[in-house]
């Protein structure tokens, strides 16, 4: 069994547009690409913050973030200096952040709990 999480591509992403219009995939792959696409450039583009609303789903921000004149090499201890960048910040929609939120116990998934949720049952049934 492995640890690693499930990774879902664009194709993946673009066969589930297709169940939900009921459209061939060839369809929906340019428009998915071209959403993703877009939403990379405006992204790119924001000079130097943006806020991407997307209702039901999140918001997509690009954030500046502080210079750190007194950063440290950990490899040669040396201080350096860290100039002020843009990150990227993902929030999701109270609708997506309510699903996630759910304890995975609940989930109706075998695997869904995690080894600390059992532990967690076992030392309160005892």
């Amino acid at each position: 069994m492995s640890n690693r999480s499930k990774t879902l591509t664009k194709k993946d992403v673009a066969r589930r547009v297709s169940e939900l219009v009921k459209e061939p995939i060839y369809k929906c792959e340019p428009w998915v690409a071209s959403v993703i696409e877009a939403l990379g450039d405006l992204m790119m583009e924001a000079d130097p913050e943006v806020r991407i609303e997307l209702r039901d789903f999140g918001v997509f921000e690009v954030k500046k973030t502080r210079a750190k004149p007194k950063a440290r090499n950990p490899k040669t201890n040396e201080t350096v200096f860290i100039p002020s960048r843009r990150k990227t910040h993902f929030k999701p929609s109270k609708k997506i952040k309510a699903i996630l939120q759910t304890p995975l116990k609940d989930l109706e998934s075998p695997n869904a709990a995690s080894s600390a949720d059992k532990s967690a049952d076992l030392v309160m049934s005892n």
